[in-house]
């Protein structure tokens, strides 16, 4: 728990008996700016529900609210082999998943290293290069061939605009990529000519976005999956909602989609409150998005994602030695004015060092940015890595409760992935926390009715199922998208 009192707070690595009190002084200014109540988590729920409502209205908002074009919650009964791919900054990922039909599953993969140049290269020289990779794998894992072309679910990490599952125009190309004659066309015709360009027996029916597959590939293992998450360098949630319920597809929807059919629902929900009327935003955070690539966007994500928890350390130490004179004096701050020069894993390190005096936290100081650090110092730079490591985990409650409450769940569990779910310390437990404070669980609720847990793959597992839910619609003649 975060302290919430006026008083110094009395850190589980000593007394404070050693820190000036000019240090103490700060310290409690940055705790009153950087810690949560339940009441400022409330609020945030609130605004975020009505933003949820109004991505999924014909005006739109600030969160997107993309359709999947999933229109089928998988039973755990799907079975057979299914291809995925995910195209990533640096490798792509080829995994065979074997459905077994009761909710279980076996996967085979390899990473192919993206060439040097093909971020900038022709639209055929990336098509190309991936359907090879398709060959080469393909021809590994089935020696003796195929009877009928294998389903692929294609994991497309770019903005992308989809009327249906089996189609994706990309918006704008992003981590680097600068391809010709991609931007504002279908990528799935594109690369399935490519496969056959290689004779590869493929057939891609579904393009998805990795968080929507998150959610689908934990519900196949799991009945009581509510959403999906991605808590890492980024931040996103899916669940599904009803087509009835979705006002910006009015007159849209085919005819076999009724208005109770289930639609997975991208939120894209980094981009909240991009209006700054309840996020608490610090001076640090208001510079981070004024110095970012992207001013006013992605606000939410911007306070919570592993992009920037070291970022905003960074800022605040820099204020107190070079503008306050507090720390580091006398020594050479170069280092520490570089921009993102602390990733997320220095707060996280520093949180887990398990010494009296910090002496992984001074040895760290010390080697990446060239810092000697006193005890004092070392001290006050824990709390602060608690505080902000704190805050980003009770600000990702709220999107899942608005979720929960939008949707009336009152039990269930919210799949997670990503490196600040999974590796940042404290994050999970913090997260089950801010959740029971939100719904007002006291100490006779034995056990949480709603729980994070961690999700499966959702770029490899994800992308199957859902090409498998997606061959089995084409297979009965019913709608994948938007009637034409």
């Amino acid at each position: 728990m975060v302290h919430l009192g006026p008083k110094p707070p009395q850190h589980r690595k000593g007394t404070w008996t050693d820190v000036p009190a000019s240090f103490i002084s700060e310290l409690h200014a940055l705790e009153e700016s950087l810690t949560l109540p339940v009441e400022t988590l409330h609020k945030i729920t609130d605004k975020f529900i009505s933003e949820l409502d109004k991505g999924l209205s014909k005006a739109g908002g600030n969160i997107p609210m993309i359709p999947g074009w999933v229109l089928d919650f998988p039973t755990g009964k799907e079975s057979g082999d299914y291809l995925a791919i995910d195209l990533g900054g640096t490798n792509l990922r080829v995994v065979l998943v074997k459905l077994g039909g009761n909710s279980d599953f076996d996967t085979t993969q390899s990473k192919y290293a993206l060439p040097s140049d093909i971020r900038t290269a022709k639209s055929e020289a990336l098509w190309d290069f991936i359907a090879e990779c398709l060959k080469k794998f393909v021809d590994e894992e089935f020696p003796e061939g195929v009877t009928e072309p294998l389903p692929l679910g294609f994991t497309f990490s770019f903005p992308a605009s989809q009327d249906a599952i089996n189609e994706g125009f990309l918006q704008r190309w992003t981590k680097g990529f600068d391809i010709e004659g991609v931007e504002g066309n279908d990528v799935v015709p594109m690369l399935q000519a490519a496969v056959e360009r290689q004779n590869v027996p493929i057939n891609i029916v579904a393009l998805i976005n990795d968080t929507t597959g998150t959610l689908v590939a934990s519900m196949y293992t799991d009945p009581e999956a509510k959403m999906g998450l991605i808590f890492g360098t980024g931040c996103n949630g899916a669940y599904y909602d009803v087509c009835g319920d979705i006002p910006k597809l009015e007159g849209k929807l085919p005819a076999d989609v009724s208005a109770d059919t289930p639609m997975a629902i991208n939120c894209e929900y980094g981009s909240f409150d991009n209006e700054h009327e309840v996020l608490p935003r610090t001076k640090y955070d208001i510079q981070i998005d004024a110095e970012s690539p992207r001013p006013g966007q992605q606000a939410f994500e911007k306070m919570i994602s592993g992009y920037y928890l070291g970022e905003v350390l960074r800022l605040i130490l820099l204020e107190l030695s070079k503008e306050k004179k507090l720390f580091f004096q006398g020594q050479d701050l170069s280092k520490l004015e570089q921009s993102f020069i602390m990733d997320t894993s220095f707060p996280a390190r520093i949180e887990e060092d398990p010494f009296e005096n910090l002496s992984d936290t001074q040895e760290l100081f010390q080697s990446v940015l060239n810092l000697s650090t006193t005890a004092g110092e070392r001290k006050v730079i824990r709390r602060l890595a608690e505080l902000i490591g704190d805050r980003s985990a009770r600000l990702s409650c709220c999107g899942i409760a608005a979720i929960c409450k939008k949707r009336g769940y009152t039990s269930g569990h919210c799949a997670a992935d990503g490196s600040v779910y999974n590796r940042y310390p404290g994050f999970k437990e913090r997260a089950a926390q801010g959740l029971r404070e939100l719904f007002g669980w006291g100490p006779e609720i034995k056990e949480d009715p709603i729980i994070i847990v961690p999700a499966e793959d959702g770029s490899g597992v994800g992308a199957a199922i859902i090409a498998a839910l997606t061959e089995k619609r084409l297979k009965n003649g019913l709608s994948v998208g938007v009637k034409k």
